[in-house]
């Protein structure tokens, strides 16, 4: 007798958050408290970056026998990049992780638009319950638009100012903004379907 196929959970609310900005929470609270001369702050701090993301990644997959494309390929930056900057003590090298993983996925979400594949809908599909195509293609280009202005807003801050100030940056500036592009989305998700009483979750997959 044969036992059923198991599916695989998805993350949701606080785990989600947990696993998404855990690593992120981390690398701040090391870089603040970290009992090191200033100058090596921002190296320990991304040691513990890296330890955290992979952490986050074998979470994911042993909790939910999944890790989502997008933490995938911002753990493999961070571990990368991360890696780099420890090993020539250089920290350019994490200061431009946010500016090569923003543009690839720009990249990529702006490839997927013009192959009429909007990617979002591979990756996040249960996450917007009865959005329609319409609706899948006015977001991912939105995101794109979105990773690559901040792409680009990474590179002013970092190129322009002192270690402490770009870390700040990223904690109340980078973060914030994120979410509250994220809310500034919903009305027109609304109006393409999502959350309509007989929406049922779409499943990840090929787009149509």
């Amino acid at each position: 007798m044969t036992s059923p196929p198991t599916t695989k959970a998805e993350p949701q609310g606080g785990a989600k958050l947990l696993i998404d900005l855990g690593p992120l929470l981390v690398f701040f609270l090391v870089n603040f408290f970290a009992p090191v001369p200033g100058a090596l702050k921002v190296f320990v701090a991304t040691g513990a970056f890296m330890v955290a993301m992979v952490a986050a990644m074998l979470y994911s997959a042993l909790r939910y026998r999944s890790v989502s494309p997008l933490l995938l390929f911002s753990g493999v930056m961070v571990v990368l990049l991360g890696g780099l900057t420890i090993w020539l003590r250089d920290e350019t090298f994490i200061k431009m992780k946010p500016t090569v993983y923003y543009m690839l996925v720009s990249a990529l979400l702006g490839f997927g638009l013009l192959t009429g594949r909007p990617l979002l809908k591979v990756v996040l599909g249960s996450a917007y319950p009865g959005l329609d195509m319409c609706g899948w293609r006015k977001l991912t280009r939105n995101w794109a638009i979105f990773f690559g202005f901040m792409a680009l807003l990474n590179e002013i801050v970092w190129r322009n100012s002192s270690t402490d100030f770009w870390i700040g940056f990223k904690l109340w500036g980078a973060i914030p903004l994120t979410f509250l592009f994220a809310a500034a989305n919903i009305p027109m998700l609304m109006r393409h379907g999502l959350m309509r009483e007989d929406a049922t979750p779409a499943e990840p997959g090929p787009v149509e």
